[in-house]
């Protein structure tokens, strides 16, 4: 995206070579570990998208495979959740951390070899916990249905990185700390913490009734807040200002958004149980947490927008710059939607209809996905040395997966809010709310179905790069420029 990084490319007017040198060196330290876990979570991401499919298409037409003990609705979702969790966004989102870490801290990545191990142990883990669930032998502990042998190898895996990342930040070559460098820390210090916990808690009984409700709905709402968001955060605060070669607005707005989405997001999970029987003030937190969070989404919103503004015109020809801001927008959307969700009088609705659902695709997908696609796109020709082969692919990837978002979440919104209407109502009966969304679950599928495609085009476009028998090609893949093409010696 920037031609001073471009491999082939010269330095560029005023850029210190020897600095495009080191970041070369730590590019290569990366690429074998950093590559494995790319192409894992690309793997793991089209079995999620086969299941998710499966899940989807059972809604409407449940009388589809269901013969097959294995691909039941209730052992197809499960698989499904664990797959893109801890397969797609988990595997990518440690190769874009890890490869950031490095570049950000100005060192060599650690210990590539025993990474490489741990990718396939992760792989192993994933596969092993997959098979169980679909067996009927999951826990039934929503983003904790692996069983506990196949979570403790993730543990193992998620000890190591987290060991790495300090080794990086220790040994770091600069004594300025970068914004994206404090939510990959608190990525790699909250998440197997929170991990650990809510094993232990829930697998060792040490959290009964609704004391374990409590606890998991604690665990999963912050599966996204403080792993997975910590870490599209830390992307996007990095691509911007290498796409646009500007600095980020506000380093002090920055920090805000951080620390207040420390202190705010991990109580906002009970919110999720309004109505349930716990005590009022353990529900309470979780509504009061949720709204608080408006001022950390607030501030990255305003810090990424007036870093980006006068510069919109790039996402013209940066497919980058595209991917990042669709997934910085997203972000503003998913956080706004939750805490308005939190509000009893719109919960009361919305609970328990597909709403929660779209709410849910809203952050995983079209936050933190289209980010780590965007790392992705910026990071694999430097650590590869190829450029990708097709800048029209990226964008049917990207429309793909930008036109199946939006029919998916504007269609399961509007029928979960009709939905939940509906069955307030009690002069409406079950069957019929049951019929009303039916449309809406064909339109879900739909859009899965463009999900997908741009799934399989992504994964298509990878394996082309990464092929012996790939042309080398001059010069980024940039949308509306042509490019020099030539044949590999």
């Amino acid at each position: 995206e920037v031609s001073m990084e471009t491999p082939g490319q010269g330095a560029g007017p005023g850029v210190d070579r020897d600095e495009v040198l080191r970041r070369a060196e730590i590019d290569a330290s990366c690429r074998t570990p950093v590559m494995a876990f790319f192409a894992s979570g690309v793997f793991w991401l089209l079995v999620g998208s086969a299941l998710a499919l499966l899940a989807s298409w059972k809604m409407h037409s449940p009388e589809f495979l269901a013969d097959w003990a294995w691909l039941t609705f209730g052992r197809v979702r499960p698989a499904h959740l664990s797959v893109v969790a801890y397969g797609w966004a988990s595997m990518a989102g440690i190769g874009a951390l890890l490869w950031l870490e490095a570049r950000l801290c100005r060192v060599r990545l650690p210990w590539p070899g025993l990474l490489l191990a741990g990718c396939a142990l992760w792989n192993v883990a994933v596969a092993g916990g997959t098979v169980e669930i679909l067996a009927g032998r999951g826990t039934s502990v929503e983003w904790l249905e692996f069983p506990p042998f196949w979570a403790v190898l993730l543990g193992v895996v998620f000890l190591l990185i987290t060991v790495v990342s300090m080794m990086m930040f220790a040994a770091r070559r600069v004594a300025h700390i970068y914004v994206s460098q404090w939510y990959l820390f608190g990525a790699v210090l909250w998440f197997p913490f929170l991990y650990v916990m809510a094993n232990v808690l829930i697998h060792g009984e040490l959290a009964r009734g609704v004391t374990q409700a409590a606890t998991n709905w604690w665990f999963a709402h912050n599966v996204l807040g403080l792993w997975l968001t910590p870490i599209g955060l830390a992307a996007v605060y990095y691509l911007l200002p290498k796409i646009l070669g500007v600095p980020i607005y506000s380093y002090h707005l920055s920090l805000l958004g951080f620390w207040t989405l420390a202190l705010f997001y991990n109580w906002a999970g009970t919110h999720h149980l309004i109505g349930g029987p716990l005590p009022a003030w353990l529900v309470t937190v979780g509504v009061v947490g949720s709204v608080m969070m408006l001022i950390p989404v607030g501030t990255v919103a305003l810090n990424h927008h007036m870093t980006t503004r006068g510069h919109f015109w790039r996402l013209k020809e940066s497919p980058t710059l595209r991917f990042t801001v669709f997934g910085a927008m997203a972000y503003t959307a998913v956080s706004v939607q939750g805490s308005l969700t939190a509000l009893r009088s719109v919960n009361e609705v919305v609970h328990f209809t597909h709403y929660t659902v779209a709410h849910a695709h809203l952050g995983v997908y079209a936050f933190y996905s289209m980010v780590i696609w965007a790392v992705m796109y910026y990071a694999v020709p430097r650590l590869t040395g190829r450029e990708w082969p097709s800048a029209r692919l990226i964008g049917v990837h990207f429309w793909c997966a930008a036109v199946g978002m939006a029919v998916y979440w504007v269609g399961l919104t509007w029928a979960g809010v009709h939905q939940g209407l509906q069955m307030n109502n009690p002069e409406v009966g079950f069957l019929e709310v049951v019929r009303y969304t039916v449309p809406y679950l064909w339109s879900r599928s739909l859009a899965g179905v463009l999900m997908t495609a741009g799934h399989l085009v992504f994964a298509y476009h990878l394996l082309k790069l990464a092929s012996p028998s790939a042309r080398w090609i001059r010069g980024p893949a940039l949308f509306g420029r042509r490019r020099l093409q030539e044949v590999a010696p």
